[in-house]
């Protein structure tokens, strides 16, 4: 294992992160010196569980972060200190009902059959003022704004800012463009391993923000920010290799349905299928996701979001595209999905279609945003939070792969969230219920 301390030394790293992510995807840190990165890297960093999203009480022992050196991301803008994603361990044993260590169990189950999941993602944001309530480029105002030029190079030096840093990184970004909303952005890289991926997006989502704060601007992920507009998607492309990572298990020049896609990947996407309705509350978390994947038409004429479960070859207005030979994507999780947990989630559903031989069924070729009744038969996704919580606690393919302890949790924290919002009154109840 890479000894923390002596990178430090090599580095020139002065402090170390050392990070994990909550149920709801919010990300928690300690800052520590490198003079005490040796007794971390062995026995990990204190939290208090209950200050976070994890169903734990203040009665609860001390949580340690173990750091995996594996993960270290020297800052590119602050290279004197090292982001690292940690593990959570309590009472010697590793929190099960944590997103880290969930996605890590998930691997373990696909490597058991030979399998190395490998993922890529994109994640569109949007860059608004600092409060949020407006974009901060007031240009941006085009009907159909997708690639346009004038308003992604008025935002070229944040931009910039970020793809040098994924560069200074090797991550291999391969391109940025203005999305179909205004004020919103996209930026792709490499696909790889699906734990690496994970760890990328959670630092992606840090970068974007903190690099947008630097330019006075904010940067947010948020499904549905503004309510005429697309909303903020978070696509997962998806394939299956052998442990070596030499072959493509999910590739077939012959397949008959001319998708390019083997038999073992028919089987994983009608896993993902099967269970598409209660992974919905983990693709999309919270109350405002719904806003986006069950949205009316925005100015620019598509949601460019499913309502539907059903899969596609490469056509956009399903919820899964096989945009190429040997991969699938992954259209339904939104910005607010958090990094481990979606990953974990798509290779638990994937591997219970391998066990099951679930059939995906046939592949439609409407355009269901024009012509969704010709895809009958069709099961819909869930209209709300609460719909969505319900079918994932009901969900016993989830529950066996995710195990109860994570489920329980989850499904725990977020019926709070949904009770916290429903308590609360909206200017929209004020002004048509206040007469009745």
């Amino acid at each position: 294992m890479p000894d923390l301390s002596k990178i430090a030394k090599a580095k020139g790293i002065e402090y170390f992160l050392i990070s994990f992510v909550d149920l709801f995807g919010v990300l928690r840190a300690k800052l520590v010196p490198a003079r005490a990165i040796k007794g971390m890297q062995q026995e990990g960093a204190g939290f208090a569980g209950f200050a976070a999203w994890l169903d734990m009480t203040p009665a609860h022992p001390d949580m340690f972060g173990v750091p995996d050196p594996d993960s270290l991301i020297q800052i590119p803008w602050q290279p004197e200190i090292g982001w690292l994603a940690a593990d959570l361990w309590m009472d010697g044993k590793e929190v099960e009902a944590s997103p880290r260590v969930a996605l890590k169990k998930q691997l373990k189950a696909a490597e058991a059959k030979g399998y190395r999941v490998k993922t890529g993602v994109e994640c569109e944001y949007f860059l608004t003022n600092i409060k949020g309530n407006k974009l901060s480029d007031l240009r941006d105002t085009q009907s159909k704004p997708c690639y346009d030029q004038q308003a992604l190079m008025r935002r070229y030096p944040v931009i910039k800012a970020i793809c040098d840093s994924m560069l200074e990184l090797e991550w291999g970004p391969y391109q940025n463009d203005h999305e179909d909303a205004n004020g919103q952005f996209e930026m792709n890289w490499d696909y790889d391993d699906a734990l690496k991926t994970a760890d990328r997006h959670v630092f992606f989502k840090y970068m974007v923000k903190t690099l947008a704060e630097q330019h006075d601007i904010r940067a947010t992920f948020m499904p549905k920010p503004f309510a005429d507009l697309t909303g903020n998607g978070c696509h997962a492309h998806v394939s299956v290799w052998n442990k070596t990572g030499a072959k493509n298990l999910f590739l077939d020049k012959k397949d008959k349905q001319e998708l390019g896609l083997s038999k073992l990947a028919y089987d994983f996407l009608g896993g993902i299928i099967h269970n598409a309705e209660a992974l919905t509350a983990i693709f999309n978390p919270t109350v405002n996701s719904y806003k986006r994947i069950n949205g009316a038409l925005t100015r620019s004429g598509a949601t460019w979001s499913p309502n539907t479960v059903t899969y596609s070859g490469n056509n956009r207005t399903h919820m899964i595209r096989v945009p190429d030979d040997g991969r699938f994507e992954l259209r339904l999780m939104d910005g607010a999905a958090n990094p481990y947990l979606m990953q974990a989630g798509i290779i638990a559903a994937g591997l219970d279609g391998v066990y099951n031989e679930r059939p995906p069924g046939k592949p439609h070729h409407n355009n269901m945003y024009a012509e969704p009744e010709k895809a009958k038969g069709a099961k819909k996704l869930p209209l709300n939070l609460l719909d969505a919580i319900r079918l994932l606690d009901k969900s016993k393919s989830l529950r066996t792969a995710l195990g109860d302890d994570l489920i329980d949790a989850y499904v725990k924290l977020r019926m709070q969230d949904w009770h916290d919002y429903t308590a609360h009154l909206s200017e929209w109840e004020r002004a048509n219920t206040l007469d009745c």
